[in-house]
Parts: C-alpha cells; sequence; structure tokens
C-alpha cells in the first residue's frame, strides 16, 4: 500500500477493548533485544504519568536500542495494537498515558552519540535526561537550552514529544527551537531522517510520497494555519503546522516536535547546543500583586533577560507553611507578588550591569522594590522556590487538593496583566479563587493549579464548564491553550475554540497521513477522548480503604489518600543530587522508583490490576528494593513517604504467614545484640569462623558476601554505671539513649558524647531500664511488635517524660523514630507526642541548650556523610554548623543513600543493590579524598557500608571527633 492510498483512507478508530496479548507478548520476546513485561504490576506501575488521567497499558517494552524499539513497532503493526513511547512520564495532560503497548526509553537508551562543539550539535537517543545529558556536555562548554522544571528526569524524547520549554526558553526558545534533525519510524514502517530539508529524492520513494502529500495539505490550509496561529511565544497547542510553510522552510522535524507521540516514533535526534553563560546575575522585583507584577513584564523584555518569572503570594504562603524553599523566601524584597529576572554575561560584571539597568528602569517607572543576587547558592536558592511551585500548590494544608487541567495557557506578553486580571475574576466565578499564579511570565505563560472536585459528577461537569470558558478566554486574548505541557487529553477536546474547525480538519488530515490506522497514541490531539473520561479518580472512584498500623494523619488517616499522594513529576528518578531514590539509581527501573511504587499501591487499592491487596506479590516485589531511606520524605515535592508504605504494607503482607528468614535476624538484631554482647568473644568467633559465618548467614537469611558487625565485650550502658560525672550539671540533666546499635556494638561513640554534653555543662544519665525504638521491627513490618516495644519503652522513659527532660540520641534512624515514627504508629499517644518533641540529635541540643558554648578546635578536614534518616527528618543543617564552628574544614557530601540503608544491605539478594548504591557517589567521595581527611559518618549502616568497602576509611561518629579534640585540648 502506498501513501497516498494510506492517506486517503478513513481512520479505523481505535475503539477495541480486546487485544490478542499473548501473542503479541510471545512475538515481542522472541524477537525484541529488550525487555517485554505484559504482568499485571508492570501494567499498574504505568498506568498515568503526571495528570488527571488513568489508562492502563497493553504492556511494556524496555528496548536496549533504537533498532530493538523499531523491531516492536513492527510486531505491534503486526498485532495492530496501540503503541506510545514514553520519555520521563512526566506529562501533566495525560499524552503518556493510554491503553497501548509503552515503550519506555529510559533504563537503556539514554546515550549521547555525538558532539560537534564546532557546529554546536549533538546526536542523541530519546531515553537520555536532561540533566545527565548536560553534565555529559559540561566539558564542551555547551548545554541545551530549554530546561523544564523537571530536568532532573525529563528525556530528550519527552522533550520532543512535548515541545518542552522551561524558564530558559525566554533566551533559547521552545524544544522545537533546539530539534535539528529526527530519526523517525511511521506506524506502517516508513524510517528516514528528517529535518529543514527534503529527503533525497529517490533514495525512498515512500518517502519522497509522504513529503509530496504533506505538501499538499500544506497548501490547502495555508491560509488558514496563518490566521489561526497566534503569534506568542509559547503556542504549543496543536500540530507545528506553521513549520511546513514555506516562509519557516518546510521543517518536517520541527513540525513533528510537540506531536505527542501521536504521528511518528523518535529513534534519534539531532539538536542545536548552545553555550553555558559564563556568567549569571539574578533579580527578585516584589509588586502589590501578581497583575502589577505582570504588567511590568513590556518594560523588562527590551533588556533581553534570559529567564522572567512570576510568583504570586498564595504560592509564598504555601511554600513558606510546609518549610519549603525557606532561604529563598527570607531573600524576597517587600511585596505580594514577585517576577525573578535572570541576565547572563561574559562575565560577572557585565551580567550585574545589565541587571542594575533594568533595576533603574523599574524602580523609576513601577516603584518595584528590588534585590539582586549574584552568588550562585543564593540563585540557586530562589529558583528553587520556583521549582517548588507544583509540589507546594498540590496539597494546600488550608484547602482541598489540587488539580491540573487548566495549568498552562499563555497569551502575550505584553497583555498579561490584564489576561491574569480576567482569569483571576473567572477563579473566583468558579468558586476556585485559592489557586495560585506562577509561571514563565516573560513569555506569557501562566502556571497554576486549581482544586477541582473530580470525585463527583457535578464536580466533574462544574470543571468541565470552567475549562471550556477559559479556553475562550485565552483564545479571546489571541493565546494558547498551552504554553509548554501540550494538550494530551487534558486540553485536545477544546482544540476548536483556538484553532476553529478548518485547522483542526488539517490535523486530521495530518494524523490520517502518519497514521492511517489510528494506533499512535490514540486519543491525544486528534479525535480526543473526552477531557472528562478516564480520569484516575472520577465519580465512581471507591478505592478500598484498609485499617492500617500508621495514622497517617496528613493524609485524612486514609492509607488511599497517601497512596494517591504522587503526582507524577519524577524528580525520585533524577540522578544528580539528594536521596531519592537510590534504588532506582541503582536499577533505572521505574517501579523501583518512588514514584513507580506509588502507582503500584494506588492500583493495589483500585482493585482491577492488583486483586489480591495486601497479599500482591508485585507490590511487595516492587517495595522489596525499597531501602527505606526515607529520602522521599523530604525530597518528594509531596512529601510521599515510602518508607511508612513499606512497613505498612509488609505487616499485611505478612500477617499470619512466614516471614523471610532476614526479619527474624535482622529485625530482631536488638534482642541477638544484647545476647551477642553477653557472649561477646564466641558470638563474633562464630559470626567471623570461614564456614560458621556462611552457616549463619544462609540460616539469617544474610548475604554471604556480608560481615558480620563485631559485638562489643561490654556494652555502654554497663560501664556508664561507674562512671564519674566530671561537670556540676549547671545546664541540666539529659537523658544519653543508647541505642542497640551504639550500646552493643559501638560503646565507644556513647563514651564520647558523655565526655562532650559534660563539657558543655550537662549531667548525663541514661534509662534505668532496657529499651529500644523498634526500628528494625518497623523496617522489615513487624508492627505491631514495633508498638509493643514503644510502648515499653514510653514507660521506661515515663520519668523524663514527665519534667521534659531532652533525650539525646546518637543514631540518626533512632531519632528518626521517635520524631517521625512513634507519633504516627501510637497516634494520640501524649507520651508518643512528649518523646517526638524531647528527642534531640547532639548538635541540636547544643545549638538549643547551650548556645554560648565553643565547641573544641579541630584542625582537620573532615568529610561527612549525612545518614538518610537525618538528612530526611532531622535535616542536617545545625550538625553542619557545629562541625564548621571547630574550624574544621568541612565537606558534607551530597552522595545520596550509602546503600547498606539498615537490614537492607544485609538481606540475601540485596547485596548488588547495595553496593551499586554506594558506589554511584559516596565510594568515589571517601576514595578520593585528599590525604589526612576524616571520615565522619553518624550512621552505623553507613559506617559498616564505608568499612566493608573501604576499610582504611575508617569511618568515625562527630562526637568522637569533638571529643578526642577536648581531650587535645585538656593534654595541652
Amino acid at each position: 500500500m502506498t501513501i497516498s492510498d494510506r492517506a486517503t483512507r478513513p481512520h479505523r478508530g481505535s475503539n477495541r477493548d480486546r487485544w490478542p496479548l499473548q501473542a503479541l507478548e510471545t512475538a515481542l520476546k522472541e524477537a525484541v533485544d529488550g525487555e517485554v513485561r505484559f504482568d499485571s504490576g508492570t501494567r499498574a506501575t504505568y498506568s498515568t504519568d503526571a495528570s488527571n488521567y488513568r489508562a492502563l497499558p497493553l504492556g511494556v517494552v524496555v528496548p536496549r536500542t533504537p533498532e530493538a524499539a523499531a523491531t516492536a513497532v513492527g510486531i505491534c503493526r503486526d498485532h495492530d495494537v496501540p503503541l506510545l513511547s514514553r520519555g520521563g512520564g512526566t506529562s501533566l495532560a495525560g499524552q503518556s498515558c493510554n491503553t497501548a503497548v509503552v515503550l519506555d526509553w529510559t533504563k537503556y537508551c539514554h546515550r549521547l552519540l555525538a558532539v560537534d562543539a564546532e557546529t554546536r550539535t549533538a546526536v542523541v537517543e530519546p531515553g537520555i535526561a536532561l540533566d545527565p545529558l548536560n553534565q555529559q556536555l559540561k566539558s564542551s562548554g555547551l548545554m541545551v537550552g530549554p530546561k523544564p522544571s523537571t530536568h532532573v528526569s525529563c528525556t530528550i524524547g519527552g522533550m520532543i514529544g512535548n515541545n518542552s520549554c522551561g524558564a530558559t526558553a525566554q533566551a533559547y526558545g521552545k524544544m522545537v527551537d533546539s530539534v535539528r534533525r529526527l530519526e523517525i519510524l511511521t506506524y506502517d514502517g516508513l524510517r528516514a531522517w528528517v529535518g529543514a530539508e527534503d529527503p533525497i529524492p529517490g533514495a525512498n520513494p515512500e518517502a519522497d510520497e509522504l513529503v509530496r502529500r504533506l505538501r499538499e495539505i500544506r497548501d490547502r490550509y495555508a491560509d488558514d494555519i496563518r490566521a489561526a496561529y497566534p503569534d506568542i511565544p509559547r503556542r504549543v497547542s496543536g500540530y507545528n503546522l506553521d513549520a511546513l510553510l514555506p516562509e519557516r522552510g518546510f521543517d518536517i522535524a520541527k513540525f513533528l516536535v510537540g506531536s505527542e507521540s501521536t504521528l511518528v516514533t523518535v529513534l534519534r535526534a539531532e539538536i542545536e547546543l548552545v553555550r553555558v553563560p559564563a556568567a549569571k546575575a539574578m533579580v527578585v522585583l516584589g509588586f502589590p500583586d501578581v497583575y502589577h507584577a505582570a504588567d511590568a513584564v513590556s518594560r523588562i523584555l527590551p533588556h533581553d533577560p534570559a529567564a522572567l518569572e512570576g510568583l504570586d503570594h498564595r504560592l509564598i504562603q504555601l511554600e513558606h507553611s510546609q518549610h519549603l524553599a525557606a532561604k529563598a523566601i527570607s531573600q524576597l524584597p517587600d511585596g505580594k507578588a514577585w517576577l525573578m529576572v535572570q541576565f547572563d554575561g561574559d562575565d560577572q560584571k557585565e551580567a550585574d550591569a545589565r541587571a542594575k539597568k533594568m533595576i533603574a528602569d523599574l524602580e523609576r517607572a513601577t516603584g518595584a522594590s528590588s534585590t539582586i543576587l549574584d552568588d550562585p547558592d543564593r540563585e540557586a536558592e530562589v529558583w528553587a522556590a520556583r521549582e517548588a511551585g507544583l509540589g507546594a500548590t498540590a496539597y494546600p494544608p488550608d484547602g482541598p487538593e489540587t488539580h491540573e487541567g487548566w495549568e498552562d495557557a499563555a497569551v502575550p506578553p505584553e497583555r498579561l496583566g490584564d489576561y491574569l486580571r480576567d482569569f483571576d475574576a473567572l477563579l473566583d466565578e468558579f468558586g476556585y479563587e485559592s489557586s495560585s499564579l506562577y509561571g514563565h511570565f516573560g513569555h506569557g505563560c501562566v502556571h497554576t493549579r486549581i482544586p477541582f472536585d473530580l470525585r463527583t459528577a457535578d464536580g466533574i461537569a462544574h470543571y468541565r464548564r470552567f475549562v471550556e470558558r477559559a479556553a475562550r478566554l485565552v483564545s479571546s486574548y489571541g493565546g494558547s491553550l498551552s504554553g509548554e505541557h501540550g494538550d494530551g487529553q487534558s486540553r485536545a477536546e477544546l482544540l476548536p475554540i483556538m484553532f476553529g474547525d478548518k485547522v483542526v480538519r488539517a490535523f486530521g488530515e495530518v494524523k490520517a497521513l502518519f497514521d492511517p490506522r489510528n494506533r499512535m497514541n490514540p486519543g491525544k490531539i486528534v479525535e480526543p477522548h473526552r477531557l472528562d473520561s478516564d480520569l484516575r479518580q472520577g465519580s465512581a472512584y471507591r478505592p478500598w480503604e484498609p485499617v492500617t498500623h500508621f495514622a497517617f494523619p496528613d493524609d485524612d488517616h486514609r492509607f488511599s489518600e497517601a497512596a494517591g499522594r504522587c503526582v507524577g513529576v519524577g524528580k525520585c528518578r533524577g540522578e544528580s543530587s539528594g536521596v531519592m531514590c537510590p534504588s532506582y539509581r541503582a536499577t533505572r527501573e521505574e517501579e523501583h522508583s518512588t514514584r513507580g511504587r506509588a502507582r503500584l499501591l494506588f492500583e493495589m487499592l483500585q482493585g482491577e490490576a492488583i486483586t489480591d491487596g495486601w497479599r500482591s506479590t508485585e507490590v511487595r516485589d516492587a517495595l522489596d528494593l525499597c531501602l527505606a531511606c526515607k529520602g522521599c520524605r523530604s525530597d518528594c515535592p509531596v512529601d510521599v513517604d515510602m518508607a511508612t508504605y513499606k512497613a505498612e504494607f509488609l505487616s499485611h503482607h505478612y500477617e499470619h504467614r512466614v516471614r523471610p528468614m532476614a526479619h527474624y535476624s535482622m529485625g530482631w538484631i536488638p534482642l541477638w545484640a544484647r545476647l551477642g554482647t553477653s557472649v561477646a568473644p564466641l558470638a563474633n568467633a562464630v559470626t567471623h569462623a570461614p564456614g560458621l559465618r556462611r552457616l549463619v548467614s544462609a540460616a539469617g537469611g544474610i548475604a554471604r558476601q556480608r560481615e558480620m558487625p563485631r559485638f562489643a565485650r561490654t556494652r555502654f550502658t554497663r560501664t556508664f554505671r561507674n562512671h564519674t560525672s566530671s561537670t556540676t550539671g549547671e545546664r541540666g540533666t539529659v537523658l544519653l539513649w543508647p541505642d542497640t546499635f551504639t550500646n552493643n556494638f559501638e560503646p565507644g561513640i556513647a563514651d564520647a558524647a558523655v565526655t562532650v554534653l559534660e563539657a558543655a555543662g550537662f549531667s548525663v544519665i541514661v534509662p534505668e531500664r532496657t529499651a529500644c525504638c523498634g526500628l528494625t521491627w518497623i523496617s522489615t513490618g513487624q508492627l505491631p511488635t514495633a508498638k509493643r516495644v514503644l510502648r515499653r519503652t514510653l514507660r521506661v522513659l515515663a520519668p523524663q517524660l514527665r519534667d521534659s527532660t531532652p533525650i539525646v540520641v546518637l543514631e540518626p534512624s533512632c531519632a528518626a523514630v521517635f520524631r517521625a515514627d512513634l507519633p504516627e504508629l501510637l497516634y494520640g499517644d501524649q507520651d508518643a507526642e512528649r518523646l517526638s518533641k524531647q528527642t534531640y540529635t547532639l548538635a541540636e541540643l547544643l545549638a538549643e541548650r547551650a548556645p554560648d558554648w565553643k565547641p573544641p578546635h579541630v584542625d582537620t578536614a573532615a568529610m561527612v556523610q549525612p545518614h538518610c534518616h537525618h538528612h530526611a527528618i532531622m535535616h542536617y543543617d545545625t550538625d553542619r554548623e557545629l562541625l564548621t564552628a571547630t574550624g574544621a574544614d568541612v565537606e558534607v557530601l551530597d552522595a545520596g543513600c550509602c546503600g547498606l540503608a539498615g537490614n537492607f544491605g544485609f538481606e540475601r539478594g540485596h547485596y548488588d543493590v547495595s553496593v551499586a548504591c554506594a558506589e554511584d557517589k559516596l565510594m568515589p567521595a571517601v576514595r578520593e579524598r585528599d590525604p589526612g581527611t576524616v571520615v565522619l559518618a553518624d550512621g552505623f549502616s553507613c559506617r559498616t557500608q564505608i568499612r566493608q568497602l573501604q576499610p582504611d576509611a575508617d569511618p568515625r561518629h562527630a562526637v568522637e571527633l569533638l571529643a578526642e579534640a577536648l581531650a587535645a585540648k585538656d593534654r595541652k
């Protein structure tokens, strides 16, 4: 069949609800070099993106090469099934979820194939994420121009499919402006490189025919395209038919950008790069309201800023209430709305001069307040405030959850102020007045999340009426329904309002030309699904509400709300900074990301793809490689807490069932440690003799590669009985918590803590009876036992809880239990609340109760690995300040999780992932440290991992460094 034959056939549609999946799966597995997955767990993992929509895929193919992906496309064609290419899965309009075979490019097809520094171009595979690509380009002084806020995880393929932008589009344009050529494959098998020039005549007759037919469509609708397409910087809605106009050079590659996988599969891309700016200066301007801020945009644009972003007071209020971007908020000038204006320069002097010139102009014309930042750290903090927008607005503490659906409109920048006044009035009319307004104001693009009620028929009808009115409003301003997020299912149904019926008919003809069977991401852009169908919630939303051990107080005490908290932005798939998510970084598997696990739990509660509830092996297997590091609790924009979800799931999954042996060996380590310390020489001999060690490891479900920690001959609590205090305790009494690991394995750390606390003027006591925080029972999901242990601990500590004695905890994971897990497991118990508030790290105690105490001088360099729970719950700032006050040259690593993570790294089957986590950043940093640099790690797991992978590193607890410095001071 020729191209012309296919192009004239009407669409057959894609309304089948049954597909020959078994034969398809078999054919894909036999032919595709990659991973083929049609199991219910995988389908549940890919059921949604960052949008309001949900569709279980038919299956998922993870190709190892673009050629393997092309093979998969051919097999899908042979079986006549829908197909969808997926990038980072962060689409906000539903583009990357469909009842189709999903191609996930990100695990393997993420190669930078070529860089030409002279022409400033690169050839890449579609699965490469933006931040890793820019990191690889760093040595050349080049980068990709557009930078969406999801830059840690969004892929080049996804950016091409979506025509992504971000704040830097102010200087460098949309993704369409960065694409030079694309290697494409149509559903029917046409494969070619396309760009601004026609394919070589005769080289590919089918391609020649495609070009001819495309020109015919262009010519037939050229005047309509010119009339309907708004001349604004952020027109992302619809197909880029304007790129086919003669005056635009008939660029097929640029035409295909933003087509959302509805026309072709992109196999490789040649993109243009830009120079990394030599210097930057950031100006923040304050205004009385967001309208005046928007009015000022037209005065700023002649100064040619590299970025021009807007924030309103509602966003800042939400970030403040949720303790987000605190450093940035403190730097904002007076006002109730702000513009962030970035200027680039060949040097800092030039960037600063451009910024000051703009400030002078704005202050004269508008009276705006201002501050200028040229410190990269301060600039990064302000950008963090802007990029935290979606997370801050998703779950406002003072109102209902918010949604996408009309979060991305764009108008001519010079009309932005008037548009915002009208748009805000529309929000008020519909009762959505609590919505925050922010975005890329320099391009007239406005972001918001709106408290749509998507759970009732009336609420959904109200949502539809609103977006229809909003579409007419933005069109009346000569704007675009989408300014960067695309149409997908949220806006495709509204395209006739913006473009008119003729241009929308042209979209259909183009779709029929490239995809006559309507198998490429059907229901998006052309012949769209209704914007109020396929909702994740919807009027039939009624998830299972199981009884739980944790209270989930921030989620209305409902596990379904916790499991549905993820909004899909994919920060957990980042590779560069923070703790979240170590298992994804090790495996590059969606189901091993925080987002993927949240999707599985959500689907478990729906009961469609995952039908066996707490007994689900799919959910269990996905959670198996969760390290319970709690990184997501602090790093996730919406505070997903997968460690807690895992503990809850495991508790029910294994209820009245035999557990893995590691749950008995490592989960009950407080008991075994107490017994082992009582007979330390014998216990150490048994666990370290080669033959016996293997038997012990096998019996306990412990990885054979792991060496067991050595028990101390005498635990700290025993030696402390004979301790004579060296202080009068003028600052009061503190209880030093003898956690299992410090007390039974490294009691010298507790001795060091006593030295430091007494030197600071505190009298130290310990519990009169053995007690435990229950950490290991929590991490292995033995929650009834953990609750019994914690209730006993509250009884033991009752005297201190009655008189508000500070409880100093040296092991970060134990402190995190008291701070976070305890009050949620024993919800409503006033003693649990008291212990949570009375728990301190050593640094926190000194900062609050002994602010005038001067720590001893430490004349050394220190490399610090913060424990993940410390990072997530207590945060490390106070500890950093204490160490810095000693005069030490302190480097606090941003190396993610050490990978041992308590019992995780010891369990059989986890060793490779555990080591991969450590080898990502931590161990290379340890090995490359300067001679004489002390390695500090307060977490027992962190020290154990470092010792076992680099024995000469000799990691220490920070309190040991302080105690040794005090001793050295006394000797002098």
